[in-house]
């Protein structure tokens, strides 16, 4: 060390020792700068990234479906197990309730998703909870006592992750969210011709995987006609070098049950119509998921522009709401008219809503307070509850 070099450290050294809360109030300084840094770093980071590396904290995560998983929140949590398989993460998809539709059984299906069906919540496969499409735990017991890890939806609501929150209500669809996530990552999707292998790619969205994402976003935002964000059209053109033509017609094109039809043919025939409202009753079904579908079909007749359609099975009053009148937020209608009836829970986005009422809870009995319920659904329609 040089003499000019010997005396600046001793001049250093002295002026430390005289002047201690100086070099204590530099080395704070120092620690926060540095910290400060990291955080800075760790909260400017893409979402996707950030969620890949809360993946990779893990070795066994599960990824949770609401209750009776539509395509877009089979096609969300393929999406998770995928990015987790990729940060050397086990990934197991659960959900409650069954999978009845002939979509959603065809996307099952077809796209051979490996889904696990659960009752309570001591079947979660870990701890580790990864919501999708959805921000509460519902539909099984004890899903009060689940504290998810992290959220990832685009539905309105108030349920938060421990670690990780993403919630977009602008978007269309939550596949939308996950397909940026892969585009965060630089993930390249892999087409339907290549296997991954043959990918040279950090990271990438199988083919199975884009062509779910892809169809999850069609039937969400009713094939790209509604209640969609410019995010959701960028995610599908991602998407769509990944999509497999033969699958997504084969998810698309599913035959239909007798007992379908005859429920939307049910639901066109009984509907009670005032102005440009419909409310229709089936009746006593064995397939709840045909409601939304007759929701679909009585939407689509002239001169109506909102439309609700209820059913029952197993103790349950179940509703389905469709709307294409902009003075009309079907969720919020639904959820007003079910507003203080036992056990009654509802809600949506502005195009299509939904809610459920136990039927023999206390002082609400069906079908003897259809009345009551048709005046508090037509009222709400027309936004006087």
């Amino acid at each position: 060390m040089s003499v000019a070099a010997e005396e600046l450290v001793e001049r250093a050294v002295a002026f430390a020792q005289t002047h201690p809360e100086l070099l204590a109030a530099l080395l704070v300084s120092v620690v926060v700068l540095v910290g400060g840094a990291y955080i800075l770093h760790q909260f400017t980071r893409p979402s996707g990234v950030r969620f890949a590396s809360l993946l990779a904290e893990y070795d066994d995560v599960t990824v949770l479906t609401h209750p009776n998983p539509d395509p877009d929140a089979m096609a969300a949590a393929m999406g998770v197990a995928s990015l987790a398989k990729q940060q050397d993460t086990t990934a197991t998809i659960q959900f409650p309730g069954q999978i009845r539709h002939q979509e959603n059984r065809a996307f099952r299906n077809v796209l051979e998703v490996d889904l696990e069906p659960i009752e309570r919540a001591s079947d979660l496969s870990t701890e580790t909870v990864i919501l999708v499409d959805h921000n509460q735990p519902r539909g099984f017991t004890g899903s009060e006592s689940v504290r998810p890890k992290a959220v990832v939806d685009h539905h309105p609501g108030d349920g938060r992750g421990e670690s990780f929150t993403d919630v977009r209500t602008e978007y269309g669809a939550c596949s939308s969210v996950i397909a940026e996530y892969f585009q965060d990552m630089d993930a390249t999707p892999v087409p339907p011709e290549n296997h991954e292998s043959e990918i040279s790619a950090k990271c990438v969205v199988p083919s199975r995987v884009a062509t779910g994402l892809f169809f999850g976003i069609l039937t969400d935002t009713n094939r790209l006609t509604g209640g969609i964000d410019s995010a959701d059209f960028d995610a599908s053109g991602y998407l769509s070098p990944g999509v497999d033509e033969n699958l997504l017609d084969r998810i698309a094109n599913p035959q239909v049950s007798a007992e379908v039809l005859e429920i939307k043919a049910t639901a066109i025939r009984e509907r009670d119509v005032e102005g440009a409202f419909a409310i229709s009753d089936v009746g006593d079904i064995s397939n709840v998921d045909a409601i939304p579908q007759a929701a679909d079909e009585l939407i689509r007749l002239e001169g109506i522009t909102a439309a609700i359609v209820c059913g029952t099975r197993n103790g349950m009053l179940y509703l389905s709401g469709r709307s294409r009148d902009d003075r009309v937020h079907m969720g919020r209608a639904i959820e007003a008219a079910l507003d203080g009836i036992p056990g009654a829970s509802g809600g949506g986005h502005a195009r299509m809503g939904g809610g459920q009422i136990p039927i023999e809870d206390g002082d609400f009995v069906w079908p003897g307070r259809r009345t009551a319920l048709t005046d508090r659904l037509r009222r709400a329609l027309e936004g006087d509850v």
